[in-house]
């Protein structure tokens, strides 16, 4: 295992996620806090989503060519951009004005989500050796230890929020991604993620029927959490529960925390060899889909609403965690390794098109029948990832090779 490109790597993706969880909260409170309908918030990440599904097609096919050192530079660096951008917004323009401005702004955010993502990804496989279970292992650690990391940055946001005010807190994340670039574009290995041959951008599209199937899965699963969380449950806790900043934010961080680190020790609870993989995510899919069912029915029905909202998602978490650790390990395995910056950046942009997806309807379903609605558009959307898994095929077995970074 290389262990110096993927604590460098990590390294990248940890301040990039740290800022891009902190900047959700801030952009989603502060817009809520001026009087925002819930589809305008909504709105306001539109555009992070979609750049995602284009960002992830052809990043990978960038990262293929160039190398994923470069892709994940060119990530951080417009992070800072988008950053700084949105520090131009004030609150005297008109309510069009702003959203279409933090629209665009979000907009070069998601580009840059997308570049680390799938570099950062992408080049575990390289990293990872030849050792048993190592590449599940450092898939879930780097996932995982991102999503907790998600978690801390959703209550950083609120704080700084809360103590310094919305420009000063975004000039302070811009401030440690560039930090952070500067240590990665000087340190990373050049060659990293580069593929032998020279592949034609036709074939972004161009996928087995694993991959294919899997990332159909990815968009619903996806698409399922984010049409209670990005809109529908904060705006909740917030205006029918009269939750404080800091309750919102700790609240989202602490389940977002709790969700990776679960994802962080997944292999040690899915044991049993490659080939028990995908049974493992056909059995837990289904079983997302009844704590789904089970929230939607006891908030419809309003029985301890609290306790059933709080709760139920805690459990809710905790499964979730296991069906994306399975679903990231699956794609590596899946992949070919000399098209894997491709076929992960295929996937990841089917994973940003289920978070668009779910995003408006987070807005929509809420504004239309509240979070009961919200959480019964997610359980059908667990359904068909259920459906989609059971049409999952037999992971390749390849002949042993070196991916050790040169």
């Amino acid at each position: 295992m290389n262990v110096r490109n993927y604590a460098l790597v990590t390294a990248g993706y940890w301040a990039f996620t740290l800022t891009d969880g902190a900047l959700r909260m801030l952009v989603l409170l502060h817009f809520n806090e001026l009087g925002y309908s819930p589809v305008s918030i909504a709105f306001l990440f539109l555009l992070y989503e979609l750049m995602g599904v284009v960002t992830n097609l052809v990043g990978g096919w960038v990262g293929s060519r160039t190398g994923l050192n470069r892709t994940l530079i060119a990530g951080l660096g417009l992070q800072v951009i988008a950053l700084v951008a949105l520090t131009f917004e004030r609150d005297s323009w008109s309510e069009i004005g702003s959203v279409a401005f933090v629209m665009a702004a979000q907009a070069l955010s998601g580009v840059a989500k997308d570049l680390t993502k799938m570099s950062s990804k992408s080049a575990v496989k390289f990293v990872a050796g030849d050792g048993a279970g190592a590449l599940f292992r450092m898939v879930a650690v780097l996932t995982g230890s991102k999503n907790a990391l998600k978690g801390v940055g959703f209550f950083l946001g609120a704080a700084l929020l809360a103590w310094f005010g919305y420009d000063t807190a975004l000039w302070v994340m811009a401030g440690l991604i560039a930090v952070t670039l500067a240590i990665v574009a000087t340190m990373l290995n050049d060659d990293i993620g580069r593929s032998s041959k020279k592949t034609k951008l036709t074939s972004i599209l161009s996928k087995s029927t694993a991959i294919n199937r899997l990332s159909a899965a990815r968009f619903f699963l996806f698409a399922s959490r984010d049409i209670w969380f990005v809109v529908a449950l904060p705006v909740f806790l917030a205006d029918e529960l009269d939750w404080s900043h800091f309750g919102v934010g700790g609240f989202l961080a602490a389940w977002v925390i709790g969700y990776g680190v679960v994802q962080s020790v997944a292999p040690r609870f899915l044991r049993g060899g490659q080939a028990a993989e995908v049974a493992a995510a056909r059995r837990w899919s289904l079983t997302l889909g009844a704590v789904s069912l089970a929230i939607a029915a006891a908030v419809a029905v309003d029985v301890a609403t609290t306790v059933a909202v709080v709760g139920g998602l805690v459990v809710f978490g905790v499964i979730f965690a296991l069906n994306s650790s399975l679903h990231s390990f699956l794609i590596l395995a899946y992949a070919d390794d000399d098209d894997v910056a491709l076929d992960v950046g295929f996937y990841y942009s089917t994973n940003a098109a289920g978070r668009l997806c779910g995003t408006l309807l987070s807005g929509a379903l809420y504004l239309w029948g509240g979070l009961p609605m919200a959480l019964w558009g997610a359980t059908g959307f667990i359904a068909i990832t259920w459906l989609l898994t059971l049409r999952l095929p037999a992971l390749p077995v390849r002949p042993t090779q070196s991916r050790v970074a040169t």
